[in-house]
């Protein structure tokens, strides 16, 4: 009767071996699909910040803070959110994320005061913190192992959806009024239906997470504690590099534009989709090439490789200015991925908790960024912003000192 109850066990462990081994596309296209509509509705605020900027008579540090609640609003739960799905996973949480998110939009589109304003950005705020650990962690489950190339496919939805609010501000809100925002509550319902089919199949997965913590640990060099705080603390600073210097170019590029060039506000917002696309086209590369070559390497090209083109940025014609934002997008968004995967194998077991930390941290950095770079606007003029910003990407030579996780794969 053991022996029969040991035969057992072993088919079932091997049974769960192999679904743990197989990347479910099916789920990491529609995680995907959902981060597209998350990131697309979130970047509606930026992208309504010129309309929003003259109705209301606000000024660039007043758009800082703007984007501060946002960001703060996310940042400051999501390494929480996923401490407590690490432990007590929550399979319906994408879809109450993504109700936040809608009376988010519906508030934001009957605001008419610079308090209301705050108010409906920091509900949509607390829709991406309870979204983005879960929907990581569920991506990491659905990849197979593949966890460079599952992130980066979840992470080109998302910055997909980025690019296109400005578009759809410069189309639908631009024209007609801020109380058009509402019609994109629409989406969010969408989100929501595809968000509860994903927590069906997630329902049906409790064997995973246990399946890929073994695995994680056999693939994995072992490293001191100490040295894993040092590289967790290298990549920290190598996510205010990034999204500092992101802020700079969401928040404040259509105003650059405006200002330097003499664009109109719907040109600024098509030449911020330009850079914003290129992001999403560049996003799928730094996850499938780190499985290959080794993550530590795309970062050291992802984040420093942006310096000469940010360098030159502040000193070129218009056409010229969109030639560089599009390399600095391509080559900044394969940071991301790479940076996440790697903190993730760096504490194996804490999928949700490294990510929530990460995005986190990414969204705080965003607003913080945001908030100081709009009162350096205030005291200088927006044209400084990007001079002083062009030396971030340098932050990058710090890479160096990250120690090689990865064994060489042909």
């Amino acid at each position: 009767m053991s022996t029969t109850l040991t035969e057992q066990q072993q088919e079932t462990q091997s049974a769960a071996e192999k679904v743990a081994q197989q990347t479910v596309f099916s789920i990491l296209i529609a995680l995907s699909f959902t981060h597209l509509l998350n990131d697309a509705l979130q970047s509606l605020i930026p992208a309504i910040y010129p309309l929003v900027r003259d109705s209301l008579k606000l000024s660039y540090s007043q758009v800082g803070l703007i984007t501060l609640t946002f960001q703060m609003s996310a940042s400051i739960l999501q390494p929480l959110v996923g401490f407590f799905t690490d432990k007590k996973p929550q399979p319906y949480s994408l879809a109450i994320g993504m109700s936040f998110t809608l009376l988010g939009l519906v508030s934001l589109s009957m605001a008419h005061s610079f308090p209301m304003v705050l108010v409906s950005v920091a509900l949509t705020g607390v829709g991406s913190a309870i979204f983005h650990p879960e929907a990581s962690r569920l991506a990491h489950m659905a990849s197979g192992g593949r966890h460079g190339m599952a992130q980066s496919l979840f992470q080109v939805g998302g910055n997909a959806g980025s690019s296109l609010g400005p578009l759809l501000a410069a189309a639908i809100i631009v024209p007609f009024g801020q109380f058009n925002v509402i019609w994109f509550s629409l989406a969010a319902l969408l989100a929501i239906i595809v968000m509860l089919r994903i927590s069906k199949w997630y329902m049906a997965q409790p064997q995973k997470p246990k399946v890929k913590k073994a695995i994680q640990h056999t693939d994995r060099q072992q490293l001191s504690t100490p040295k894993v705080v040092f590289s967790l603390g290298i990549l920290l600073v190598l996510i205010f590099s990034k999204y500092f210097y992101m802020a700079s170019m969401t928040s404040y590029y259509t105003f650059y534009l405006i200002n330097k060039f003499h664009v109109s506000v719907q040109g600024a917002q098509i030449y911020l989709f330009v850079f914003l696309f290129s992001v999403a086209a560049g996003t799928f590369i730094g996850g499938p090439v780190g499985d290959r070559i080794g993550r530590k390497y795309v970062i050291w090209i992802s984040i420093l490789g942006v310096a000469p083109f940010s360098l030159l940025l502040p000193h070129v014609n218009l056409a010229w200015t969109a030639i560089l934002s599009v390399f600095i997008g391509i080559i900044l968004s394969s940071a991301f991925s790479a940076i996440l995967v790697y903190a993730q194998e760096l504490v194996p077991g804490k999928v949700g908790m490294i990510a929530g930390l990460f995005f986190g941290l990414a969204f705080g950095m965003g607003g913080v960024g945001s908030a100081l770079l709009g009162r350096l606007a205030d005291q200088t003029n927006i044209a400084y912003v990007y001079q002083v910003c062009a030396y971030l990407p340098l932050i990058g030579l710090l890479t160096g000192f990250l120690p090689n996780l990865e064994k060489r794969k042909k």
